[in-house]
């Protein structure tokens, strides 16, 4: 291992090394390179947020035929620094008859919830942090705190359109948590373990090419349990006046948008790891430091679908998103669930060639069969309609006589 292949891990050895010649236990040593691995990791995602709103800023703007940020620094790329100064500088408020621990508690749980997610995340083949034997659970139950953040600060505020807020993350947690865990469950089952470094390793095939309607389902789901567009129903403007943050200002208020930011980035990250191969690719194991720059780019390249769906698709109604999740996600998530994994049993043992064309020819029918019975009842649908329609040859109102 050389510092130009490897420098994450030659500068942690070096550190270890240091801290145990100056007399530390090798593992007190080892403890404090991790403490400080984990807040540089910290450090470095939540100064990221800077970047991605910016990135998020102008590629929406594009996208809507806007301009966006173009004061602040080249191509206003210091416009985020700007809002930083901006919401630093604003005052403070508590509302009266307010819960004031879980109050304040509230946003710095929605920030820990993001960063504790990527605890888990493998960077390249010697650079991560924690290689848990059920990641992909703690990736679930981690995620789910930032849910419990909104609703704390919802219940806490003392304002009922903080509490709707609440109560409509509370709906859309529970509704697309389903799906979600089903569409993991089918990387987890190809690899035949919990383990994100397994899992990742596994992939001498990316997961996406053997289930890519399970990565459709896994990012839709995530991108409506973040609450990001077109699913930000906890923070209808139009409706319910900013929703569960309402009652907070300056940082507090500022927390709550880095970590909705940050999370749209971890799920870039994580749909990478799990569908894309993670930090796998051409010289990756033998130069760690690629493996972290495949790694970065596929996450953006997810990320950017994320930011992408958000600047296309319209916000939909409260009922519109829960039947989606119960009556179609959800059981789109089952039956592919069940179907891949009888297929699998089937193919188990073949080729490659013959193993991934099987396996993504069964999403594609899947999805073809799905489209086909969506067309069905959208036809049904608007016979309906047109019945219900009143005659056209019906005699005129007076008014419209005039």
């Amino acid at each position: 291992m050389t510092f130009l292949s490897d420098p994450i891990s030659y500068i942690g050895d070096w550190l270890e090394n240091l801290l145990i010649g100056l007399g530390l236990a090798p593992n007190i040593a080892e403890l404090v390179v991790t403490t400080i691995g984990a807040l540089v990791l910290a450090t470095v995602a939540l100064l990221s947020v800077l970047l991605l709103i910016w990135f998020e800023r102008k590629a929406v703007a594009r996208m809507q035929d806007r301009i966006g940020p173009n004061r602040l620094g080249p191509y206003g790329i210091f416009q985020s620094i700007a809002d930083v100064i901006k919401l630093i500088t604003k005052e403070y408020i508590t509302p009266v008859g307010v819960d004031k621990v879980t109050y304040n508690l509230a946003p710095l749980l929605a920030v820990m919830a993001v960063i504790g997610i990527w605890a888990v995340i493998p960077f390249s083949v010697t650079v991560y942090g924690s290689d848990l034997n059920v990641g992909v659970l703690y990736i679930v139950a981690v995620g789910a705190i930032g849910v419990l953040a909104i609703i704390m600060a919802g219940w806490s505020s003392n304002n009922k359109y903080a509490l709707l807020g609440a109560f409509r993350a509370v709906s859309q947690l529970v509704s697309y948590e389903v799906p979600l865990v089903t569409a993991l469950l089918i990387p987890v089952m190809l690899t035949g373990s919990m383990s994100i470094t397994s899992i990742v390793e596994a992939q001498n095939v990316w997961y996406i090419l053997i289930a890519p309607l399970g990565f459709v389902i896994f990012l839709t789901a995530s991108i409506a349990e973040v609450g990001r567009a077109p699913f930000d129903l906890l923070e209808a403007d139009s409706e319910i006046v900013a929703g569960f943050n309402i009652e907070y200002s300056s940082m507090k208020f500022g927390m709550f948008f880095v970590a909705e930011f940050l999370h749209a980035f971890t799920i870039g990250a994580v749909g990478a790891t799990l569908f894309l191969g993670g930090w796998r690719g051409p010289g990756s194991e033998t130069y760690p430091i690629l493996g972290i720059f495949y790694f970065l780019l596929k996450a953006f390249l997810v990320y950017f679908v994320v930011v992408w769906a958000r600047g296309t698709f319209p916000r939909v109604r409260i009922d519109q998103l829960l039947n989606f999740s119960w009556k179609f996600l959800t059981p789109l998530a089952l039956v592919l669930l069940i179907v891949v994994a009888v297929f699998y049993k089937i193919v188990e043992g073949s080729s490659a060639w013959v193993f991934v064309p099987s396996m993504f020819a069964v999403n594609i029918l899947i999805a073809l069969g799905t489209i086909q019975i969506l067309r069905k009842i959208g036809r049904r649908k608007r016979m309906r309609v047109s019945e219900d329609r009143p005659v056209a040859n019906a005699p005129e109102s007076d008014f419209q006589q005039i």
